[in-house]
């Protein structure tokens, strides 16, 4: 009786809460959803618009998490192969990737781009050769459309919004150090890319705005084009202003980068970089591997993964998902496969209608029914520690954020003082005005479950 008359009471200052929040001008147009269930008996607390689909932004990315852990495995790794086809002290090297998002991070000493050019580079020079002509990278059976479906494009030239290869590198990340004038409205000018950029060039279109106004920069890339633009404005002043943008071609970028590295070590490295999808498999017979990359386990990236918010790492999930249960290394493959899971766990397709992995795209929809579904399944799991040492810390709350223009989402656990323990999502969507203001005010729901 008494856990039931606590559990009303939860479920009344919810309810008062909640209708105070959709009262306040900030949803005057958006709508909100909260779920709320009792973790030990899956019980609801408090259900509002729980099976109406909202985009998620990166709560989503919960989804994609528990849904690696399940169809790859917790101790699943990467492997990127090479071998070589030797005559003499020539080589033609051969690089057989597997979609790697973590190959070149900074995340890990070992993943680090120094590292993973020293070893590999010893390993070549172990072989005997002098000369490298060729550098082919498998790309068979992987979707060369890097970027998925309903992406922005002010979105896909940034840092954030790098898409996944079967050779990724540096999370397929670089940097770019911008000096301002003096005057609000001078030009501003590019200093240099670290790393260099290969076979790209970028130009500023970019002007000085007033100091503390910050990165409103943009890099935008062309379609198959070789030159990307930056637009916008930083601040008056700077002299080593770092914005960060997306690498356009990984493959290349690493190609180029190990030729680098390979001159150095007194290794000759010629000719053109061919990223092949029509069958080297056949090839392979001519290629005798001799060095592997193997990433971090899969609890290590999802870590990373929901920690710091990584886009490229959940869209390279999920074209491993596909690759792995289809042999198609493509988003939609992905995505089909996820649906496939959960729908033998009780969750139709159509509360998980989601176009990718991170939750970037603002076509996704998803209902906060399924998400807490997803949550409530994962509690139950051997990997459960893993993903939930993964969740952010907000608020005092193990939770998931998930922002994208007009979208704030969080979805998680809590354990109340008094024990309780409970799983939520709470997304909103077209809310107006501040999202700091908004954030205090969800809290100040979540807050009732303390």
């Amino acid at each position: 009786m008494h856990s039931l008359a606590l559990a009303q009471s939860v479920s009344g200052r919810l309810a008062s809460a909640f209708k105070t929040f959709q009262n306040d001008p900030q949803l005057r147009n958006g709508i909100a959803s909260l779920y709320v269930v009792d973790a030990k008996t899956g019980k609801v607390v408090f259900d509002q618009n729980s099976q109406l689909g909202l985009a998620p932004a990166s709560t989503q990315k919960i989804i994609t998490s528990a849904s690696a852990y399940e169809l790859l495995g917790d101790g699943f790794q990467y492997k990127t192969k090479f071998a070589l086809a030797k005559t003499g002290e020539e080589g033609k090297l051969l690089i057989m990737p597997t979609g790697d998002p973590t190959l070149g991070s900074w995340r890990w000493g070992n993943t680090k781009d120094e590292a993973v050019l020293k070893e590999l580079t010893q390993a070549i020079s172990r072989q005997g050769v002098k000369h490298i002509s060729s550098i082919t990278v498998d790309n068979e059976g992987w979707n060369e459309e890097a970027i998925p479906d309903g992406w922005m494009w002010q979105d896909v030239g940034n840092y954030y919004g790098a898409g996944p290869a079967k050779l990724n590198w540096r999370e397929n990340q670089f940097d770019v150090m911008l000096r301002s004038g003096k005057n609000i409205g001078d030009p501003v000018s590019i200093v240099g890319t670290v790393p260099e950029l290969k076979g790209y060039k970028l130009r500023s279109e970019l002007s000085s705005a007033a100091a503390g106004t910050g990165d409103n920069a943009y890099i935008y890339f062309p379609v198959n084009g070789t030159t990307g633009v930056i637009r916008g404005t930083i601040p008056v002043n700077e002299s080593r202003f770092k914005i960060s943008g997306a690498l356009p071609a990984a493959s290349d970028q690493f190609a180029g980068t190990l030729q680098d590295a390979l001159t150095e070590a007194g290794i000759r490295s010629t000719g053109k970089v061919v990223v092949d999808s029509r069958g080297t498999a056949n090839q392979q017979a001519k290629y005798a591997p001799f060095y592997t990359v193997t990433s971090p386990s899969l609890d290590s990236i999802i870590y990373w993964f929901n920690r710091k918010s990584v886009n490229l790492y959940g869209e390279a999930l999920l074209r491993t998902i596909g690759y792995q249960k289809s042999g198609v290394g493509s988003t939609d493959a992905g995505v089909e496969a996820i649906q496939n899971l959960w729908k033998t766990r009780g969750i139709p397709e159509t509360e998980l209608n989601i176009v990718d992995g991170s939750g970037l795209s603002p076509l996704n929809r998803v209902t906060t029914q399924a998400q807490v579904k997803v949550l409530q399944h994962a509690r139950k799991q051997p990997w459960f520690d893993g993903f939930y040492a993964s969740l952010p810390l907000y608020n005092d709350m193990k939770m998931k954020s998930g922002t994208i223009r007009g979208v704030k989402g969080y979805t998680g656990y809590h354990k109340a003082k008094d024990g309780n323990e409970y799983v939520f999502s709470f997304l909103i969507n077209n809310y107006n005005g501040s999202s700091g203001a908004l954030v205090r005010k969800m809290y100040n729901v979540l807050d009732e479950l303390k």
